[in-house]
């Protein structure tokens, strides 16, 4: 009765963490893609120059298509995908029906691309749900053109770019004094860098769960490190592609590169390859957790062990000279003894008081 009113508990927990080992697992980028397209996209302007600013957000995709070639630099963050919509602007901007693709499907590896006259990179957008103790992933696509970058993401209502969007704001910033190769560059360093939040997010979920495990392990324990197992594959899966995908920037001779805009993306690499190396020791860590869970196992059931064995010991002495006494023979020494009662129960607690300073004296205990 008991064991099923609270059985329901633990089957809960472990349906949802086969969800998630599907979730992480289940990739298969040949497959078409489910993808739904969004009712309402959301489309955010910024074109400027070192001395014009123009922020909009427009409901159509059409009213898009004066910021090809005007001159200035046009940042289009359209959020929530609709395949009609990327289509069109796709279209209009001249961009490969290949790239279209890949900024449509789901599960896509992070990767960089260049095609006819745009550079294209694709990777994910990282977030740390304090909820559910889960790294979740936004798909974001960008596009670097002739005085352009188009961005596409699935969720319009999040993202790491406002920090961004008020430096663009500041008339004398760098990013209103350079081109769209820097705004690229802007763009890939704001996710790079909120990488390393999610990082922090887990590690503190490392070290609480490390002290937990040195003071009380339980099999609450080793779920918790399976399941921040889970959350080190997800981030090893988004962040260590990109090393390659700045790589390809760095190695680029695009012209739609500056010479001068090198050496902000190879800040980026060095952040990117240090964010790798951190997620290798967060999941050696993590292995380290499991043996020390599996250690202090080992330990407790040795001191169980090792109490039960002492016990033994002590009822011995006790058991041995019951046992003579009880035997069927007609003559037992002091058998009929006034005082063997009290003789034989004497010994039975002296000699366990001697084996105890005994074991004392040699640290068994």
């Amino acid at each position: 009765m008991y064991g099923n009113k609270y059985l329901k508990y633990f089957t809960i927990k472990s349906k949802q963490s086969a969800e998630r080992t599907r979730d992480i697992f289940v990739v298969n980028p040949t497959a078409a893609p489910q993808r739904i397209d969004a009712i309402n996209p959301s489309i955010n302007v910024f074109d400027y120059s070192a001395s014009y600013l123009k922020e909009v957000t427009h409901t159509s995709i059409e009213s898009c298509f004066e910021y090809k070639e005007n001159g200035h630099v046009s940042w289009l963050n359209i959020g929530g995908l609709n395949k009609q919509n990327i289509e069109s602007i796709c279209q209009h901007f001249g961009i490969h029906f290949l790239i279209v693709e890949d900024i449509l499907s789901v599960n896509q590896r992070p990767k960089m691309d260049e095609m006819d006259t745009v550079m294209f990179c694709l990777l994910n957008m990282l977030y740390f749900n304090e909820t559910t103790g889960t790294v979740e992933t936004e798909q974001i696509s960008i596009l670097l053109g002739k005085d352009y970058v188009i961005s596409f993401q699935d969720d319009s209502d999040r993202d790491v770019f406002d920090v961004l969007r008020e430096k663009i704001r500041i008339p004398t910033s760098k990013l209103r004094q350079s081109g769209a190769d820097y705004l690229c560059y802007a763009l890939l360093d704001m996710i790079v860098d909120h990488y390393y939040i999610v990082m922090e997010k887990l590690g503190e979920k490392i070290e609480l769960l490390e002290e937990q495990i040195i003071r009380f392990s339980n099999t609450s324990s080793l779920s918790e490190i399976n399941h921040l197992r889970k959350e080190m594959i997800v981030l090893k899966r988004n962040v260590a592609p990109v090393r390659e995908l700045i790589n390809g920037f760095i190695r680029s001779d695009s012209e739609l590169l500056e010479e001068r805009t090198t050496k902000y993306f190879k800040d980026v690499y060095d952040h990117i390859v240090q964010a790798n190396d951190l997620v290798e020791n967060y999941r050696d860590m993590m292995i380290n957790l499991q043996d020390l869970y599996l250690s202090n196992v080992n330990l407790k059931m040795n001191e169980v062990m090792k109490v039960m064995a002492i016990v033994t010991c002590l009822l011995a002495p006790a058991t041995v000279i019951g046992g003579v006494f009880g035997m069927n023979f007609e003559r037992i020494p002091i058998l009929h003894h006034h005082y063997g009662f009290y003789i034989a129960v004497s010994f039975m607690v002296i000699i366990p008081i001697w084996m105890l300073y005994t074991f004392r004296r040699r640290g068994w205990f």
